[in-house]
């Protein structure tokens, strides 16, 4: 089955889909070793890794394709990434399906931010008239090749017009073309109850450690009627905080010894990228 249907299928079950955020290869290899059937890979930690700079429109479209080119032909499970706004209007949004499908993810959203946007957990956000949301949508759902790559709609209007406005986003928005709903940034149990429950489509949770909304387990939220939740930042927060710890060892120690149990090993980590099998692929020729 193509990811892009794999995809669709597992966002569609009963259970709700749990994926993880790889902003890198590595990242993307040890989510896909763990077991995962999916992955999410957003602007957030790939303009953080590829830039070093917060999510505030900085990473434009080649960069976030490059990312995701990668990180696709490093795993075998689905991928569903970010489009951001699209990248301007709606030829520019066209453009941006194309060239993401064209890497062979499985799915991604645009969202109904004005540019510049930013992380959707930050202030001062601004949303466009939906009727320029609505058309996006339709443009980025005529964009597609493949009519199970998967489009969400991504809508702020909550924290800037209210919880009735962005469920009426929602609907429309679902109306418009998406196969996937994400309203961000609820800041309550009962806010995201009324989401599920109003909007008649598929919906994602977003679970952003230290962020506006409650941080709920995956089964708490399929008790309240997502379809699928994903965890964007975890690993780039995680690894944040154990190199910062590594190298506050390294400079008060001179040395590493103390952090040993805090690593994987040389050979753990060859058997993580793979060399074993490509040492066996090279021994072919010979």
């Amino acid at each position: 089955m193509k990811n892009t249907s794999l995809l669709k299928k597992y966002i569609l079950e009963d259970s709700i889909l749990v994926m993880p955020g790889a902003h890198d290869t590595l990242t993307a290899k040890i989510v896909e070793q763990a077991g995962f059937k999916a992955l999410t890979m957003g602007g957030y930690s790939a303009s953080a890794s590829l830039l070093g700079k917060p999510d505030l429109s900085f990473l434009t479209l080649t960069e976030m394709v490059g990312c995701i080119h990668r990180i696709v032909d490093v795993v075998d499970i689905p991928v569903f990434t970010d489009g951001d706004t699209g990248h301007g209007g709606v030829l520019n949004v066209r453009q941006t399906v194309r060239e993401i499908e064209k890497t062979g993810a499985a799915g991604m959203f645009i969202e109904d931010q004005v540019f510049p946007k930013r992380c959707g957990h930050m202030l001062d956000k601004q949303v466009i008239e939906k009727e320029e949301m609505i058309a996006k949508v339709k443009a980025a759902v005529d964009a597609r090749i493949d009519d199970d790559f998967i489009i969400m709609a991504r809508t702020d209007a909550l924290a800037v017009n209210g919880l009735e406005d962005a469920i009426d986003r929602a609907n429309l928005f679902h109306e418009a073309g998406a196969d996937l709903i994400f309203v961000e940034a609820p800041t309550t149990i009962e806010q995201m109850q009324v989401i599920t429950a109003q909007i008649d489509a598929p919906t994602l949770a977003n679970n952003i450690e230290g962020g506006k909304s409650p941080l709920l387990s995956a089964l708490e939220l399929e008790k309240i009627g997502y379809n699928t939740v994903v965890f964007p930042v975890a690993a780039t927060y995680a690894i944040t905080k154990v190199v910062k710890d590594l190298m506050t060892e390294l400079s008060a120690t001179g040395t590493t010894e103390g952090f040993n149990d805090r690593m994987v090993s040389f050979d753990e980590f060859n058997r993580i990228i793979g060399l074993d099998r490509l040492r066996s692929l090279e021994r072919n020729y010979f």
